[in-house]
């Protein structure tokens, strides 16, 4: 048995597609919607369960905050043999339409962090594969969700709170960006350079602009949110 070297789990274990998401407890509330859920390692941020859900043999593995930490696990899922991915998250809104407990499909990510850039060129976009986004975008709307559902493009950035450089929220809100992240853009470049089909999820916690006063993400709208996202990710896998 070879286990692979930062996730610790044996490639032979592993099923064709995985759901993920940044924190580990939430992958356990995943895991524990899945029939035969086995945790098969605990390694760092990162943590592993094997299970079904409606017939269809799934992961759910946890990457942490970040999108270099959250690359590897990416890049050693693909190693693994997983060729489709949802990334179930949270993010900052940027969008007055879209307010705390709205669901977003990313359709594609703005690379405003630095990893992606080391992969590849800048010009390179990062995209979400079409028949995730849509498997998504209508489990969504069967979700039940709190708020809205949005799909359009969203924002990948390294920084979570503010320093003396301004940061290009208003900008890309101008643009028509709806929600500010940190992964996905490391997911859709990893995704398209591993021959794997990728989509994300994700449930507003809050407006972007207000992360250094108030942010609160454990008030119940977020939670109701995060778990219409979620079974609209298991939803959507048992159809791709």
């Amino acid at each position: 048995m070879t286990l692979l070297p930062i996730l610790r789990v044996d490639p032979a274990d592993m099923p064709d597609r995985a759901i993920v998401c940044g924190d580990p407890f939430r992958a356990a509330a995943i895991a524990a919607k899945l029939a035969d859920a086995v945790e098969l390692a605990h390694a760092r941020e990162y943590r592993t369960f094997v299970g079904t859900y409606e017939g269809v043999r799934l992961a759910v593995v946890s990457h942490g905050v970040g999108s270099p930490g959250a690359a590897v696990c990416f890049e050693e899922l693909a190693k693994a043999g997983v060729r489709t991915v949802i990334r179930v998250g949270t993010a900052g809104s940027l969008s007055p339409e879209h307010k705390t407990g709205s669901l977003i499909i990313s359709t594609a990510a703005v690379r405003e962090e630095g990893l992606t850039k080391q992969l590849v060129p800048i010009a390179f976009p990062a995209v979400a594969d079409s028949a995730v986004t849509e498997a998504l975008y209508q489990a969504a709307l069967e979700s039940g969700a709190p708020g809205s559902i949005g799909k359009g493009v969203t924002l990948t950035m390294d920084a979570f709170f503010s320093g003396v450089v301004e940061l290009p929220h208003e900008t890309y809100r101008r643009a028509g960006v709806l929600a500010v992240e940190m992964e996905v853009a490391a997911l859709y470049v990893v995704a398209m350079l591993r021959g794997m089909r990728a989509g994300a999820i994700l449930a507003l916690d809050g407006d972007s602009t207000a992360v250094d006063e108030g942010y609160n993400p454990h008030r119940d709208i977020v939670g109701e949110a995060v778990e219409a996202e979620i079974n609209a990710a298991l939803r959507a896998m048992t159809r791709l």
